[in-house]
């Protein structure tokens, strides 16, 4: 797929989602087969840039291009400031948030909140494009701010209007957090009326539904979140099945085992030990999420502290996990 100037493996992103993807996730879902990942969102405020976490965030040494930043806040002046700031520091793509549904930020009248004020959504698509010419700023946005006021469409144009090279749309308003279903009918009227390149999200957590959706949208790529937690291959599942119409062999547990090693190796050397543990626990528990024991062993995590513990908890549950008789079970689905 060629895409915002960047020749990429394929039409599957990762969606950026806070305390996820991460340098080590992103270049892991990379690998896994996904053509681009975004970071996670990065605060507009200037006197956030040199904190730990935002320097983290803007940590792309060593990863795969094109590197995609995202941003988000409420002011046209201080978002310009933080693409300019990103770019200097790596970033090739600049993605702007409008679809964070979190009451944190829609409080201070940023993400999904934004879709409210057409008006301030053209001036901040206009700012960032103006602030950094030379690179391309794509924006991720909901269906509307609730059922009753879908403008999805209106933003789209306006995108498109301002500069902005391409779109991606979560099936779901502001409102609906992430209950219910996505819908599609949305992302396929937003097709058909700009020219911009525009990426679905919302629900895609099987090979087959990723075609159902390409086909009803007629999108040009997949945003995939939630379901790649604990799952990172699904971007593998994915490209195989649209390439090959037939689902790969699924991933054994020696497999997932070997790549969890790798993903958790990865962890601690980017947060160091105590931080790299906490973080850890969330990745273990939904790599084994559905697998025989795997609620006790959760418990377990959560309570070791060392690198060290962590590391042999994993290979000693696995080591049961092949005694057992019974296979793995299904992994539980998260959708985004």
């Amino acid at each position: 797929m060629y895409f915002c100037g960047f020749s990429l493996r394929n039409n599957l992103f990762v969606a950026p989602m806070a305390g996820v993807t991460d340098r080590p996730f992103r270049q892991l879902a990379k690998g896994l087969g996904a053509g681009l990942a975004v970071s996670e969102m990065v605060t507009s405020n200037s006197l956030l840039y040199g904190s730990v976490k935002t320097r983290r965030r803007a940590d792309h040494r060593g990863e795969a291009k094109p590197v995609a930043v995202q941003i988000a806040g409420a002011d046209p002046r201080l978002l310009a400031e933080a693409a300019r700031f990103n770019v200097e520091n790596g970033a090739q793509i600049i993605d702007i948030n409008m679809g964070c549904p979190a009451k944190k930020v829609c409080q201070a009248m940023a993400g999904s909140a934004l879709m409210q004020n057409e008006n301030l959504v053209a001036r901040i698509l206009e700012a960032v494009v103006r602030a950094v010419p030379q690179t391309p700023v794509t924006l991720k946005c909901r269906t509307g701010w609730n059922r009753a006021n879908k403008n999805a469409p209106a933003i789209a144009r306006i995108a498109e209007n301002s500069g902005i090279r391409a779109l991606t749309l979560h099936g779901r308003t502001r409102a609906d957090q992430y209950t219910g279903r996505a819908e599609y009918d949305t992302i396929a009227e937003v097709k058909t009326r700009v020219g911009i390149p525009v990426i679905a999200n919302g629900d895609i957590d099987s090979p087959e539904k990723a075609r159902q959706v390409l086909d009803y949208t007629g999108a040009d790529g997949l945003m995939i979140g939630r379901a790649a937690q604990g799952r990172p291959w699904i971007f593998r599942e994915i490209e195989h099945f649209l390439r090959h119409g037939k689902k790969p062999p699924p991933m054994e547990p020696d497999e997932i085992l070997a790549l969890m090693r790798a993903h958790l190796r990865a962890l601690y050397a980017f947060y160091g030990e105590d931080a790299g543990v906490k973080i850890a626990r969330r990745h273990i528990a939904w790599y084994t999420r559905g697998m025989a024991a795997s609620a006790a062993f959760r418990h377990h995590m959560n309570t070791l502290t060392s690198v060290a513990l962590q590391q042999r908890a994993v290979e000693d549950f696995f080591e049961r996990l092949a005694t057992r008789p019974a296979p793995i079970e299904d992994q539980e689905a998260f959708v985004a």
